[in-house]
């Protein structure tokens, strides 16, 4: 049983309840307490703040159409911060999705689509409006009002571009891009591939919404001391994943930051200057509308993947803090009831799922049960499947909170392991990736909760027998965590004799630190940084190549998995 608190002080959701409440309340509690403040203090539609931010060109893709006087019913309609991800058959389905610029009103949306630049298809758009009404830290409330639009496109060839454009009924036209489907899972069409993942990425710009925000306030400006403000690290791991032309990237939650908090607690505006009331979590809405703009460059043209972090329990909307996403994102939609973010994927031979780990955490219990072992039972049946299908070889699981890490801001948390990990031994997951610890950290193999054998850099690990490697890559662009006090760096050039953490800890069912010695952490990193995976499929031995890149494209670490085709 978690303690009594549920929702421990630090990096986790303020949402602005009183935090003598906050402290024992889940999300859906939470929910419910705000719900119940709004109805006390109405705020009419036409009083909602109007705004966007104004993004900046990425990587030359163009401007963003949404300028000063976007959310103005006035101004034009404009589509941008474009991304897309795949369905639930990402060999054959692809979900387009994107931001208006304001109230379409009587506008409709279409997505042209088609095999050349010519295109030849439409589809209408699925508007989805989300409002959003939270108390600000000043007594009044913030209401803002956002429009996403999407559209589904199937019955698509494998790993085929297919080409896309946004047009408004009333006038606006975007660019033509194009994305590629998956590669399809039969043997005799698989060739290599390649896939990008970090965490915790945030966003370098400032919101322009509501005005007077200053860096810091809501991005990842707000630097340590050896930290240098001057230098856009989010943007640079980004340019780094375009540069490298990934098939298709996965974020393992902590995405926008809009709830810089994290605690999973009612949502406050705090203005700058301001101070979050205690009980609540900071929150913006308008960061997501910076975000989209800022990961276009690459979201646009290649499919996105998303699993949710601490900071994406965003208690302002309901399904357990996740409603905002269910209006922003398309999820493939083939996991368990109730759980959005939780889903799979195969591309060619490897299988991708994606889990969350609010749902099991030890060390953040705002979240934790709420799928009522759904999602164990889902992860069950759906990895001993992949592991029964020969035409797959890799499984690769992507969530948030780590199973093992030694950083000393959230080192590793017991509810991980307890949920998943025996289940990661019995079915031989090759890779598990995940966030939440702001650096980047690899492990040796590891079965039965021990190191199986050392894996140092550009080594080579069988999956089948010598276990799971768990990768921590937090480095996307929040600023960095420390490792444990005395605890060295390891990596090329900078190895070290003895890798062994004798002073890390795991969260307990309690919601304590319990200490441990950590002989299995190999490499340690504490840049930005994202990792590349190389696919090699074949027909009668696979591998795949990991690399880990900082934000400057300098690799520091590589291993090699390799396994045995079956018949």
């Amino acid at each position: 049983m978690l303690s009594e608190r549920l929702n421990p002080a630090g990096d986790v959701p303020d949402t602005g309840i009183p935090e003598r409440l906050a402290a024992t309340m889940t999300m859906t509690e939470q929910y419910e307490w705000h719900r119940s403040y709004l109805r006390r203090h109405p705020v009419s539609r036409r009083n909602f703040f109007r705004g966007s931010a104004a993004v900046a060109a990425v990587a030359a893709v163009g401007v963003s159409p949404f300028g000063a006087r976007a959310y103005a019913d006035e101004a034009a309609l404009g589509v941008g911060g474009q991304h897309v991800g795949f369905g639930t058959d990402a060999s054959g389905q692809l979900r387009f999705s994107a931001q208006l610029s304001r109230n379409p009103g009587g506008a409709k949306v279409f997505l042209e689509h088609g095999p050349t630049p010519v295109l030849g298809g439409s589809v209408e758009a699925e508007v989805r409006n989300l409002v959003t009404q939270i108390p600000s830290s000043d007594g009044g409330v913030l209401a803002a009002e956002q429009f996403y639009v999407h559209a589904p496109v199937d019955g698509l060839p494998g790993r085929m571009p297919h080409f896309y454009r946004w047009r408004t009924s009333d006038g606006f036209v975007s660019d033509v891009r194009s994305v590629a489907t998956a590669m399809p899972t039969a043997r005799a069409a698989v060739v290599p591939f390649r896939f990008t993942m970090m965490g915790d990425q945030g966003t370098d710009d400032v919101p322009a919404q509501p005005g007077g925000l200053k860096p810091g306030d809501y991005d990842d400006l707000y630097y340590a001391a050896d930290n240098d403000p001057a230098v856009p690290h989010t943007k640079n791991v980004l340019n780094q994943i375009v540069a490298a032309r990934p098939d298709f990237h996965v974020l393992a939650g902590d995405i926008a930051y809009a709830d810089p908090s994290g605690a999973g607690k009612k949502p406050q505006y705090v203005g700058s200057g301001g101070k979050v009331s205690d009980g609540f979590d900071k929150f913006n809405p308008y960061v997501w509308d910076v975000y989209f703009g800022a990961i276009e460059a690459s979201a646009s043209t290649t499919p996105w993947m998303f699993a949710t972090g601490n900071h994406d329990m965003e208690a302002a909307y309901g399904t357990h803090g996740y409603g905002g996403h269910l209006a922003r994102l398309d999820f493939p939609g083939n996991g368990p009831a109730g759980c959005p973010s939780v889903y799979s994927f195969a591309y060619g031979n490897v299988a991708v799922l994606s889990l969350d780990a609010n749902d099991i955490s030890y060390e953040i219990g705002a979240n934790t049960g709420y799928s009522g072992g759904a999602q164990n039972s889902w992860v069950e049946t759906t990895l001993a499947a992949y592991r029964a299908n020969p035409d797959i070889d890799f499984i690769v699981c992507f969530f948030h909170h780590c199973a093992y890490s030694t950083t000393d801001s959230h080192a590793s948390d017991g509810g991980v392991r307890d949920a998943w990990c025996a289940l990661f031994d019995r079915y031989q997951v090759d890779l598990v990736l995940q966030g939440h610890n702001h650096v980047f950290e690899r492990t040796d193999p590891i079965r039965g909760g021990a190191q199986s054998k050392p894996a140092g850099d550009n080594s080579i690990v069988y999956p089948e027998t010598d276990g799971t490697v768990y990768y921590t890559v937090g480095g996307g662009g929040r600023p960095r965590y420390r490792f444990q006090p005395g605890s060295q760096e390891s990596y090329r050039g900078h190895e070290v004799a003895d890798t062994d953490v004798p002073n890390s800890y795991v969260w307990t069912p309690g919601g304590t630190k319990n200490p441990e010695d950590a002989p299995w952490s190999r490499v340690r990193f504490r840049n930005y940084s994202f990792i590349r995976v190389d696919v090699r499929p074949g027909f009668f031995s696979s591998e795949m190549d990991v690399t880990a890149v900082d934000e400057y494209g300098r690799e520091f670490d590589k291993v090699t998995y390799r396994r045995q085709v079956r018949g």
